[in-house]
């Protein structure tokens, strides 16, 4: 584990920033913040430091998101959605460890960025999808979260296709989060792995940034119609897709 103290002076402003922007897209919806911060501050960081501390804050936001947007949740999705997502959890703690990682990114990325431009360009909603997706997006959500970290476009992707109402869709997203990191922080505590100081103060240190990220997101989010929502969701899930293929792309 690092000490804050050898870490680049460019990490106290760059980190700062870059979790505005991350937390600026989740506030927006939902999701989204990993995706913008991982990637940029794993230059500066290891992944191993990161990753629990993006657990931390994404738990504190999108626990203040679903708070405040409690009454747009929707309490149907989430006990579909939820008992598939926790078996996905397990799976990618224990049968996708193995898979190589470079193959697993490449599956997300080109799934997160065909889904994104669908709904960049297809902006209006193409019908109801039937409930039964939530088996494999659960699965598949909580697997990924648990090896990336970003379940986030999975959990979008899914209730994007169920939830027509802009603010029940990122309300609903950013409780799945919640509920999902809550679960990875007990893993990576009994592991061992989120049990440093360092990573607390870090998180200490970062969230008076999340938080305004998370107030301006909140402000856009108010402004927009249905069909500018999705496309801002296509957006972000292109992002996603983009980020982790040129992850393969340039890192070893």
């Amino acid at each position: 584990m690092i000490e804050l103290g050898d870490v680049s002076h460019w990490v106290w402003i760059v980190a700062p920033l870059i979790v505005i922007v991350g937390y600026t897209i989740f506030g927006l919806t939902g999701f989204g913040a990993t995706a913008i911060t991982v990637p940029v501050l794993a230059h500066f960081l290891p992944i191993s430091y990161l990753v629990p501390l993006m657990v931390l804050l994404d738990m504190l936001c999108a626990a203040l998101v679903g708070t405040k947007g409690r009454e747009q949740v929707s309490k149907t999705e989430l006990k579909n959605f939820i008992p598939f997502m926790i078996v996905g959890l397990a799976v990618g703690a224990t049968v996708l460890v193995g898979v190589p990682d470079r193959w697993l990114r490449i599956a997300l990325g080109v799934f997160a960025t065909a889904i994104g431009l669908y709904s960049i360009f297809n902006p209006r909603s193409g019908g109801e999808i039937s409930r039964w997706w939530c088996i494999p997006a659960g699965i598949v959500g909580g697997a990924v979260a648990t090896i990336f970290g970003a379940g986030g476009p999975i959990y979008a992707a899914y209730l994007g296709g169920r939830l027509s109402d802009k603010s029940a869709l990122r309300a609903t997203v950013s409780t799945l989060i919640s509920i999902s990191a809550f679960i990875r922080s007990v893993v990576y505590a009994v592991s061992g792995l989120l049990l440093h100081l360092s990573i607390f103060i870090g998180a200490a240190a970062l969230s008076p940034f999340a938080w305004i990220g998370l107030g301006i997101g909140r402000r856009i989010h108010v402004g927009l119609s249905q069909e500018q929502m999705r496309r801002v969701v296509g957006a972000v899930l292109v992002l996603t897709g983009a980020s982790l293929l040129l992850r393969v792309v340039f890192v070893a």
